[in-house]
């Protein structure tokens, strides 16, 4: 009896931990672009331009640490396949003038809802 109570407390405790959440290992993307602003030190606008090789991050769920990044293309576009249905943070930094670091997160949140699905953000705006 005890043995059997065993494995049925084992077999309870592997299947309440096989709860899926957002994170790599499923069928779905998260796509978009990054879009720059390039201002001068006076803070007049030089340019616009979907950046290349600026670094995107991803954050799964309510994790308190980006879980994996990427950069653009050349044409500003970036993306993060092999996603499991939840929601999820993008994001890149930004230039800021009146921040202590010098830089500031810019996020975009998506859900995943569906297998074999992709959710495209609008761009990521960004200052240089």
């Amino acid at each position: 009896m005890k043995r059997i109570l065993s494995v049925a407390l084992c077999l309870i405790f592997v299947l309440a931990s096989c709860k899926k959440g957002a994170g790599e290992g499923g069928t779905s993307s998260i796509k978009g672009k990054v879009y720059v602003k390039n201002y001068n030190g006076s803070g007049v606008l030089q340019g616009e331009y979907y950046g290349a090789e600026e670094r995107v991050y991803i954050i799964y769920g309510d994790a308190d640490f980006y879980g994996n990044d990427t950069r653009t293309s050349f044409d500003g576009t970036y993306e993060f396949d092999f996603l499991k249905k939840g929601t999820y943070t993008v994001f890149a930094y930004s230039d800021c003038d009146t921040c202590s670091s010098g830089t500031e997160a810019v996020l975009m949140k998506a859900e995943i809802t569906d297998n074999h699905s992709t959710v495209e953000l609008p761009d990521i705006i960004v200052k240089r």
